[in-house]
């Protein structure tokens, strides 16, 4: 089976060790959940893997690409989506899009059609030519989500993505990644919100103090918890507590 993602011997320490050899592979075409408390190192691991930190020790492979040592070619395989929205507020999604096609070098003729699409998928057509400053938090993170889809990424790292957002807007946004999981892509995922990783993930890793404490399926982890036919929040709190 082709790997999206492969940690090994990861480490990253600031005080302390954030990310503490830390090994994991992610299957190509999985919707997968990061799991942890506060603190635990996901965000960190997220963050060496798009590219946005160096890892103090260890190595990451993107579809065989090596991130640290061909990092452009690495980026052009990911999108990042962090817990924040990051836009230009004076930009509409309309001209969000087009500026973030254009770093990626996607065709004007391609950009506009996927522009569309992005658009009317997560109900944002009728304001595509509002500027950004005025969005709420939960418009705002739907144009990113747009922008971070734009170039048709084949791995998609969200940090807490729902975080803040209704259920109109989370329900649209989960959506789309599973449609995105279902046409090859593959999904990486931090959620607080566990009853989401529980319905949308394939497999689940849960970390604690920057190392992995168990990993599989939602019944796997049962098995490891001796928690049959309990719910992901019970299993979690299981796991993390015997840390």
């Amino acid at each position: 089976m082709e790997s999206a993602l492969e940690l090994r011997g990861l480490r990253k320490s600031y005080a302390r060790p954030a990310v503490d050899d830390l090994h994991l592979t992610i299957h190509a075409g999985e919707f997968y959940a990061l799991l942890g408390p506060n603190g635990a190192g996901k965000t960190t691991t997220l963050r060496m893997v798009a590219g946005l930190l160096r890892p103090d020790a260890g190595t990451i492979h993107v579809f065989g690409v090596d991130v640290l040592a061909d990092p452009i070619a690495a980026k052009r395989l990911i999108a990042w989506l962090p817990d924040e929205p990051m836009l230009y507020d004076k930009l509409t999604p309309l001209e969000y899009l087009e500026f973030v096609a254009g770093l990626w070098a996607v065709d004007r003729k391609t950009a506009t059609a996927r522009a569309v699409e992005l658009l009317r998928w997560l109900d944002l057509w009728d304001n595509r030519n509002q500027r950004c400053e005025g969005f709420s938090r939960g418009m705002k993170q739907k144009v990113a989500l747009a922008g971070a889809l734009i170039h048709e990424p084949k791995l998609l790292i969200l940090d807490e993505p729902l975080t803040g957002l209704d259920a109109a807007t989370s329900r649209q946004v989960k959506d789309l990644l599973v449609a995105r999981v279902r046409n090859g892509a593959t999904v990486i995922l931090t959620t607080h919100i566990l009853e989401v990783a529980e319905r949308l993930a394939e497999r689940i890793g849960i970390i604690n103090k920057g190392k992995l404490l168990a990993e599989g399926t939602l019944d796997d982890l049962r098995n490891r918890s001796g928690m049959a036919g309990s719910s992901l929040e019970d299993v979690f709190l299981e796991l993390t507590a015997k840390e």
